[in-house]
């Protein structure tokens, strides 16, 4: 590996470790055996590099959890069978994984002191938003409407976010994959008020 490679991997067990906050270049260049200014020279800063890193994570943990990605599935994209399937791998994921959540929501918290962090994760979030969109529908990300991604990859963005938050917090009473296929189920269905 080359100093660029050694600094992202450096950058992602500080991550873990640390978190974003406290997290400092000396502690990258430390883990990663390399030397302050070439966080600078690959990265252009310890912020952009920690972005970075943390966009590796996630998309780490998301190829872990896609049907698509050498898992084979026999579940007709869009269905409610493939929607199940998804979420069930998703929450599978959630113990090897939990330290990367609990970074996502570090992340979410932070206000104005991480101007630039936060346009560099709004950028991946749309990244992110195709990602979903495409593990659900079976379309490939390059080929999916824009509407698409803005509409559906929203729905399961948001969804995913609210699921982890219950299973980071209580994974006792968490969501099933099973409970929120059967919600979307009878909300599909128009089921409202009948309680059968």
């Amino acid at each position: 590996m080359g100093h660029r490679e050694d600094l992202l991997e450096g950058a992602k067990r500080c991550l873990l470790e640390k978190g974003f906050l406290r997290t400092t270049a000396r502690d990258v260049v430390r883990e990663s055996g390399t030397n302050l200014a070439s966080i600078g020279y690959h990265y252009g800063s310890k912020d952009a590099l920690l972005v970075q890193a943390y966009v590796s994570l996630i998309e780490g943990v998301g190829e872990r959890f896609d049907p698509g990605a050498g898992v084979e599935t026999d579940q007709p994209p869009g269905s409610l069978e493939r929607f199940r399937e998804v979420f069930a791998g998703i929450i599978a994921t959630v113990p090897e994984s939990r330290a990367i959540w609990l970074l996502s929501f570090e992340l979410m918290f932070q206000d104005e002191r991480l101007q630039e962090v936060r346009k560099l994760l709004a950028a991946a979030q749309r990244e992110g938003r195709a990602g979903l969109a495409s593990m659900f529908t079976g379309v490939p990300e390059a080929d999916l409407a824009p509407e698409a991604v803005e509409a559906e990859g929203r729905l399961y963005q948001t969804l995913l976010n609210g699921l982890m938050v219950q299973w980071l917090f209580d994974p006792d009473t968490a969501t099933t994959a099973d409970q929120l296929t059967e919600g979307l189920r009878r909300v599909i269905a128009g089921v409202g008020g009948d309680t059968r």
